[in-house]
């Protein structure tokens, strides 16, 4: 059988399943149609039920908790890895008058615009963008800051910019959790054995790609890194691939939990219970 499977073309995904989709490993004929998309296309996708496997942020995981389940293993969970806030030096729109300041927000149902929302609770005028289209946003003067996520992290301070706050940092001292930012998770309506055979897969798919690839990047990595520099791939790697890849575990389920009950708290939402969430 053939399966969707959705994920971005950001390094740590690309690392994670080129094992698994380039037959580098032994899928049990399962097949996947692969499709590469930015997250928040996924999330949003993930709403509408259109893929059977999918990458998602965190953010979007209490909305899609009746049609999907979050698998242990693929996902991007960790400290020191969370979204930041960053505007041009000298605008002080957000300490002084956070009533009027604008904000980039990388999609509406991101990790990272809930962590925002967590921070800063009264700010309210968002502008919702492209991830890669933020930076440019705050210097051009479009916004007042902007939250940042994957490897901006690593080339704002190039183009001036300075943080404000780190929203990862924030979250780990609210919570005592580490930051989830994206999850994979799989249709209920599929059987529960294809889905623990698929997750266990996914584990096999990076285990496969720490095997192989500790030294060099794997072709399918490179070809959709967007014009990265080699080691701005391997930064982006070895930030948002980690032993949370392989499983939660009980920290991340933690995580997860937390990320569920504060969703819950600025939502005004029923909290679902984490065994009715996680696969296993």
């Amino acid at each position: 059988m053939k399966y969707t499977l959705g994920f971005s073309p950001c390094p740590n995904d690309t690392f994670i399943f080129d094992a698994l989709v380039n037959h580098k490993i032994d899928t049990k004929d399962i097949e996947f149609e692969v499709i590469l998309e930015d997250v928040e296309t996924l999330n949003k996708w993930a709403i509408e039920k259109k893929l059977d496997f999918s990458k998602i942020s965190y953010g979007v995981l209490p909305v899609i908790t009746p049609y999907y389940w979050l698998l242990q293993s693929g996902g991007a969970l960790g400290k020191g890895v969370g979204p930041l806030l960053i505007s041009l030096p000298g605008n002080d729109a957000i300490t002084k008058h956070p009533e009027i300041a604008t904000v980039a927000i990388p999609g509406e149902n991101t990790t990272a615009h809930l962590l925002f929302s967590l921070a800063y609770p009264h700010i309210t005028h968002k502008k919702m963008m492209v991830f890669h289209k933020i930076e440019t946003a705050v210097l051009t003067g479009q916004v007042d800051a902007g939250v940042i996520i994957h490897e901006n992290r690593f080339t704002y301070q190039e183009k001036g910019l300075i943080q404000l706050k780190d929203l990862g940092t924030y979250w780990e001292t609210t919570t005592g959790a580490p930051i989830p930012l994206g999850g994979i998770v799989a249709k209920r309506t599929l059987p529960t054995a294809l889905l623990l055979q698929a997750d266990a897969l996914i584990q096999e798919s990076v285990a496969y790609a720490y095997q192989q690839h500790h030294e060099t990047l794997a072709d399918f990595v490179q070809k959709h890194a967007q014009e990265m520099q080699p080691h701005i791939m391997r930064q982006h790697i070895d930030l948002y691939v980690n032993n949370y890849s392989f499983g939660l575990g009980d920290d991340g389920k933690k995580a997860v939990a937390a990320l569920l009950k504060i969703y819950a708290g600025i939502y005004h939402n029923a909290i679902p219970l984490l065994q009715d969430v996680c696969l296993t």
